[in-house]
């Protein structure tokens, strides 16, 4: 149901509507290349009209933040990264193959962060982890999206670390280090692995258990499992996509 609008309060409203995708530009849940949502589903998620939601979008374009494309739709063309040695994780990109690198080279620097965690953690940080936990739990129970939650719990484990470097790694590169975030862009919003969240939530509580019970090798061990796990799923994805592609040639 749309808001009631007055001219004095649609300026605020178009306001919050612009602060709130302008922060998902810059943390990285749009990248630059990737399509805003229709406006229809803008307005259905804001609540506000098709007036409100076009100024929202006029201002994060005089931001310089998007670009409309003609009968294409409204593209984001910023923030840049700020360091393109990281830009492999910013691209949008339809390359199961470069998925599955990135996630092998999430192995060599997550494997570690659950190995700290597992020696350095505080209660405090012990009690966010599973709190993430459970907030996944609750997503798939609902039949949410998973997306936000499952980088939480990862930016959770990065923080008991304690290493301040580990945090502010997972942070740069944003939400799109998830890989069905850039795999699902480049699908039209098609989720390639629809049935994954079961055990990845099961693969959630067996890191966390290794890290409460402060045994960092079992961390490690959990963490590297759960890497390779989602190689072999997209892998697996990889050979269907082919496999399906051949079959329509023939």
């Amino acid at each position: 149901m749309q808001q009631a609008e007055r001219p004095m309060s649609r300026r605020s409203f178009a306001s919050q509507v612009a602060d709130a995708l302008r922060k998902q530009i810059e943390a990285g849940f749009y990248a630059p290349g990737d399509k805003l949502p229709t406006e229809p589903a803008l307005i259905d998620r804001f609540g506000f009209s098709r007036t409100v939601i076009r100024e929202a979008i006029a201002a994060l374009r005089a931001d310089g933040l998007v670009e409309s494309r003609q009968g294409a739709g409204v593209f984001v063309i910023g923030p840049k990264p700020a360091d393109e040695g990281l830009k492999l994780f910013t691209d949008a990109t339809d390359k199961i193959s470069d998925i599955i690198e990135e996630l092998e080279l999430r192995i060599g620097i997550e494997v570690e962060a659950a190995g700290l965690a597992a020696a350095r953690s505080s209660p405090a940080q012990e009690a966010e982890i599973l709190a993430q936990v459970e907030k996944f739990a609750d997503l798939v129970a609902e039949g949410k999206p998973t997306d936000e939650a499952d980088f939480q719990f990862h930016m959770a484990i990065a923080t008991a670390t304690n290493n301040e470097r580990f945090k502010a790694f997972l942070d740069h590169v944003g939400r799109r280090m998830i890989p069905r975030v850039k795999f699902r862009t480049v699908m039209g919003g098609v989720d390639p692995l629809p049935s994954r969240d079961h055990p990845i939530l099961e693969e959630h509580r067996e890191i966390a258990d290794a890290i409460l019970a402060r045994d960092p090798e079992k961390a490690r061990e959990a963490m590297r499992r759960h890497l390779v796990t989602g190689i072999k799923r997209y892998r697996s994805s990889m050979i269907r996509r082919s496999s399906a592609d051949r079959e329509k040639g023939d």
